[in-house]
Parts: structure tokens; sequence; C-alpha cells
């Protein structure tokens, strides 16, 4: 049985749409899905600091599980690329902070697989960086922080399906979970 560990970003924890549906993705090939929620006040995203945070709060989550799971981390969590890169875990990063030096120096030494997902209106993005780490890009145009577009909401919810899609195609890519 393979598993999964969803990781969330700062605001709305592992049920926010982008993390829940890549889950759900993972849980119809047959994963066991945990969804991991913060336990403390975090330090500011911007600090290194928060990956040593983060470190504390997933590595008790993956010693408990084993094995190799399948990373899924929104934002703030993609501060676990270390913990990926040194486990040589699969991961899927929702709007990867690639702004952050350690997320991309992370990133760099990651031997397993990565799919990214980003638009190009978010600050902390960066579309060449990430098509230089890894073949796996999901890049929105106009796509914000949320993954939400200009327009009406449909086109931002037509974004998430896009993300699903994009998750599904990346783990028949890589034969997940094999």
């Amino acid at each position: 049985m393979a598993d999964v560990v969803v990781i969330p970003g700062g605001m709305f924890g592992p049920a926010a749409p982008l993390p829940m549906y890549a889950g759900d993705v993972a849980e119809r090939r047959g994963a066991t899905v945990h969804r991991h929620s913060w336990s403390t006040e975090c330090p500011h995203p911007n600090e290194p600091e928060v990956e040593s945070w983060v470190r504390g709060e997933i590595t008790p989550v993956l010693d408990a599980i084993g094995g190799r799971p399948l990373l899924i981390g929104k934002s703030r969590g993609t501060n676990a690329a270390a913990i990926a890169a040194e486990r040589s875990l699969p991961a899927v990063w929702l709007t990867p902070l690639l702004r952050m030096p350690w997320v991309a120096e992370a990133l760099r030494r990651a031997t397993a697989p990565f799919l990214l997902v980003g638009g190009t209106a978010d600050v902390v993005w960066g579309g060449d960086l990430a098509r230089r780490l890894t073949p796996h890009v999901l890049e929105v145009e106009g796509a914000d922080h949320g993954m939400y577009v200009p327009g009406p909401l449909t086109e931002s919810i037509a974004v998430l399906s896009r993300v699903v899609v994009a998750v599904e195609e990346f783990l028949d890519a890589i034969d997940w979970p094999g």
C-alpha cells in the first residue's frame, strides 16, 4: 500500500482545494492519504528558520509512516523539499516558494522526480527556474499564489481541474505507486 503525506500551506490547511484534490488523485490510486495540520505557530515564511520548523513538524509523520511516501506540499509545505531530497521521496509541490533560496537549493538536490505547479502572477514562482529543476511543470498564465486567475471564478475552477490532470499525468509518468 502506498502512502501520501499532504503538507499544507500557511492559510487553509490540508483541506484547501489544491492540496485536497492532489491528495485525492493519489487516494483514487489506492494510496493512504495522511493530511497534516500544523501544530504550532510558524516562523515568518520568508525566514530560513521556517525550513527547520517544517522539518520538525513533518519528520515525525514520515518516521511513523515509514517507506517512501509521496509528498504533496502547498506553499509553506514546500519547505519539506529538503526532507524529500534527503530521503529521495517523489513529490508534488503546489505553488512552491522558488524565490526562497533554501527551497530552490533543496529542489536542486532532489534525486526523486517531482512536479512543480505555479502561476506567472505569483511573486514566489519562477517559471524559468522551475523548468531547469524538473521536466514536470505546470505553469498557469496569470495565476496568483492561490492559483486564481483574473476573470470569472469559473476560470479559476478550471485551473484546479488542470492541476488535477497535471498530478494524474505526473503520477502516470513516474509509474506511481508502481
